[in-house]
């Protein structure tokens, strides 16, 4: 295109990422996935040549950065809890606050005898994922409304030879008669009015928003979980960072005992729990 900045070398390539206020280490990733090689293969060659194919591919894939599309999007990719999982638009992106609800979930699920968990609202599978990972023995069940997305979280299961049982529902709706000792969810919790809802565009909307108050589909897994669980069985919700609260108090009306917050790595109040009394 006449008038843009060149991008026949990496050197350049790079520069003209720092240009359009794309983050280096976002450029470098976008151009090893561009051109098939490491990362330290393109620092050791800053003045390798770039094909005029790969310029093209490269150049769309900065202009969509810059604007604001996820780079686990871009890539089609995003790591968590150390699983490469498959991504696209269907499925909101892994976050690492959410390994926060993971690592409390491994805490309460026994290393050496069967125990039954069930990840509400899988997305990408990521939470299932880690689980069934960490815990060969135990039952993992995932859910999601999502036809889409629940394929997705099928492939990554299917690409890891992780064992998951994965259902079509909305919330508890598959599970009739079905109990567990231990549920997760990382539901949405965003405020149907919240502002940070303008950097999350490309994510999908069913996905974030739950509510003028973010806490409606909270509601209702704390109202209905009960039903779904063993004798002093747990659940644990992923919230926002001012929910916390909230959060308890719902689970202290319901009559879950021992309820707690978890801090996430930024030292957020992320997710909190109870114990059905």
């Amino acid at each position: 295109m006449s008038g843009a900045p060149a991008v026949d070398t990496v050197a350049l390539a790079l520069s003209v990422a720092r240009q359009r206020g794309v983050p280096r280490l976002d450029a470098l990733a976008l151009l090893s996935d561009v051109l098939a090689c490491p990362r330290s293969w393109l620092l050791a060659h800053d003045d390798a040549p770039l094909a005029l194919a790969a310029r093209a591919r490269y150049g769309d894939l900065l202009a969509r950065r810059a604007a604001g599309e996820p780079l686990a999007y871009l890539l089609g990719t995003k790591e968590f809890f150390g699983l490469a999982l498959a991504v696209t638009p269907d499925v909101l992106v892994p976050r690492p606050e959410t390994e926060t609800l993971v690592e409390w979930a491994l805490e309460l699920l026994p290393v050496d005898r069967v125990a039954a968990v069930v990840d509400l609202g899988t997305g990408s599978g990521a939470i299932a994922l880690a689980l069934a990972q960490q815990r060969p023995q135990a039952r993992v069940i995932a859910i999601d409304s999502s036809a889409p997305a629940l394929a997705i979280a099928a492939a990554n299961g299917l690409s890891h030879g992780l064992a998951v049982e994965w259902l079509p529902s909305d919330w508890f709706g598959a599970l009739a008669g079905r109990r567990f000792d231990v549920i997760v969810s990382n539901p949405p919790y965003i405020a149907t009015g919240d502002a940070h809802l303008q950097a999350l565009t490309h994510e999908p909307r069913q996905a974030l928003t739950s509510g003028p108050d973010g806490l409606d589909a909270i509601r209702h897994l704390v109202g209905a979980a009960p039903a779904h669980l063993q004798a002093a069985g747990w659940l644990l919700l992923e919230h926002g960072h001012d929910q916390a609260p909230a959060v308890q108090a719902l689970l202290a009306d319901a009559g879950f005992g021992e309820v707690r917050t978890r801090r996430d790595l930024a030292g957020l109040p992320r997710c909190t729990g109870g114990r059905l009394a």
